[in-house]
């Protein structure tokens, strides 16, 4: 395999072990960076590490040290940090299985693909895999990688798995303090029926490859613009429609929900997508209530 494993350990069910192998399974998007730059001499600004009263120092006399009273540290060396014996370091012990939609959507991180380390795993590999299939249950555990250690779950996904980190309890908020001021109100039965026909009337099969980051575009298009053009005049683009951000009055809500649904391009997206048969099934309550 071309990539380079992110972590290689064992997967371990009670007495059963299988080397396994992780790989990240996302990538950064092809977000725009910008270095700071001296505007005058147009060169970029560089930073040094500096101890104040001393002035810079050399990156070999830099230690880790965590601060135990105000400007008192415990220096630790990084032989120090890497010896410190954790099981899960190597070891990913399932400890628990759970329905996958017990796990809050709040506390995934990023996931990993998961593959065996060779081909004597590949049995014991197959067999927790379609185990995790049939009983569709989620395998818990602890592992270790890269300074802190996670709570991890493990899944089927295709002919292998994705491991996804998780947050701890005290790494989330709790929604209720978020939430607590939205009054607990029964729906307007029309308007809710319209927003569900507007929302039919929209919904196809997810196509990741149908977003793209369009602020990104935008900005390489303004870096373009910034190259060709003669100078160093500033590009400022005002598309302001005046349009208010909190959208419209409450009152409109029903003439802006029925208004939605018969915007001719609406429905243009899903046309190719949806049987003719359920977008007019959709339709047949809004035309009603209307």
């Amino acid at each position: 395999m071309a990539a380079r494993a992110y972590w290689q350990g064992q997967i371990r069910l009670a007495l059963v072990s299988i080397p396994v192998e992780i790989y990240t399974a996302t990538r950064s998007g092809a977000s725009v960076s910008f270095h700071q730059v001296h505007e005058p001499s147009g060169k970029r600004i560089r930073y040094e590490k500096v101890v104040p009263g001393l002035g810079p120092v050399d990156t070999d006399e830099i230690m880790k040290g965590f601060e135990v009273e105000k400007g008192e540290y415990v220096l630790l060396d990084q032989d120090e940090i890497d010896a410190v014996k954790l099981e899960s370091r190597k070891t990913l012990e399932l400890t628990q299985f759970v329905d996958a939609h017990e796990i809050d959507v709040l506390y995934y991180e990023k996931p990993y693909f998961v593959v065996p380390a060779d081909d004597l795993a590949e049995e014991a590999f197959v067999v927790l895999r379609e185990a995790l299939r049939r009983t569709k249950k989620v395998g818990l555990g602890q592992l270790a990688m890269r300074g802190r250690e996670y709570v991890v779950s493990l899944k089927p996904c295709g002919r292998g798995m994705v491991l996804e980190t998780l947050r701890y309890a005290d790494e989330v908020h709790k929604a209720q303090g978020y939430f607590r001021d939205i009054p607990d109100l029964e729906p307007d039965p029309e308007l809710l029926g319209l927003a569900e026909s507007l929302i039919e009337k929209k919904a196809h099969a997810f196509d990741p490859q149908e977003f793209h980051d369009r602020y990104v575009d935008a900005l390489k298009g303004l870096i373009e613009r910034k190259k060709k053009q003669k100078g160093n005049r500033k590009i400022i683009e005002d598309k302001d429609d005046g349009a208010d951000p909190r959208g419209g009055n409450v009152v409109d809500l029903m003439a802006a929900l029925k208004k939605s649904l018969e915007k001719p391009g609406a429905a243009k997206k899903t046309s190719t997508k949806k049987a003719p048969a359920k977008k007019a099934s959709a339709k047949a309550p809004a035309r009603k209530r209307a």
